[in-house]
């Protein structure tokens, strides 16, 4: 995340909240100057725990897939939007 971005969030690194239409997930944040405003970079992680998902357990992380639109589809193909997704980050609650 672009730092100005973190400030305007925030969020100042560490944790925080990624939240779009169909979900919210606590993520990690790192600072960097080499994003651009207004973006963020979300690596895609497997995050789940459904029965019988052994590797998904074994791989934790942000599962991008609970953030994106399920109703959002690039226009000239027809295949599910998974990039460009409209997030706001804030930071977390404290505890």
């Amino acid at each position: 995340v672009n730092p100005a971005d973190a400030a305007a969030a925030g969020v100042m690194g560490g944790r925080g909240i990624l939240s779009s239409r169909t979900g919210e997930r606590e993520v990690e944040v790192e600072l960097s100057e080499d994003m651009a405003r207004g973006v963020v970079s979300l690596p895609h992680g497997w995050g789940h725990a459904r029965h019988g998902a052994a590797l998904a357990r074994g791989n934790p992380g942000v599962n991008v897939n609970l953030l994106t639109d399920d109703q959002a589809f690039d226009p000239l193909t027809g295949n599910s939007a998974l990039n460009g997704v409209p997030v706001r980050l804030r930071a977390c609650s404290p505890v």
